[in-house]
């Protein structure tokens, strides 16, 4: 019985087209169960008055929730972010944190 010389080459391309699918792969997309949640006291503690919400969102991500009112003479948005229990409550006036909140001290 002959043995095919190009088995080895094909087992070898199919192994290669295996792993560059592999590593194509990231985990970006993760269920947040699986990545570290940002809501914590310490995240909370870098959090400090009169930062931007880039600012806020480099340190915590986006929101669970956001919501905007135009209040003439400034737009407030609040920022909520939650983690079962866990919530962190964020005020903007305009793009510069005026107050927070957390139940994260009782956790």
């Amino acid at each position: 019985m002959r043995k095919s010389k190009w088995l080895p080459v094909a087992a070898s391309l199919l192994l290669l087209a295996g792993g560059m699918a592999l590593t194509g792969c990231n985990n970006s997309n993760a269920p947040a169960v699986l990545q570290e949640s940002r809501v914590s006291l310490a995240n909370y503690n870098k959090v400090s008055l009169g930062m931007s919400k880039n600012q806020v969102e480099t340190i915590l991500g986006p929101p669970s929730t956001a919501d905007t009112k135009d209040m003439v003479i400034f737009k407030k948005t609040t920022y909520r972010y939650e983690d079962g229990q866990k919530f962190i409550l964020l005020t903007f006036k305009n793009d510069e944190l005026d107050s927070k909140d957390s139940n994260l001290s009782a956790q």
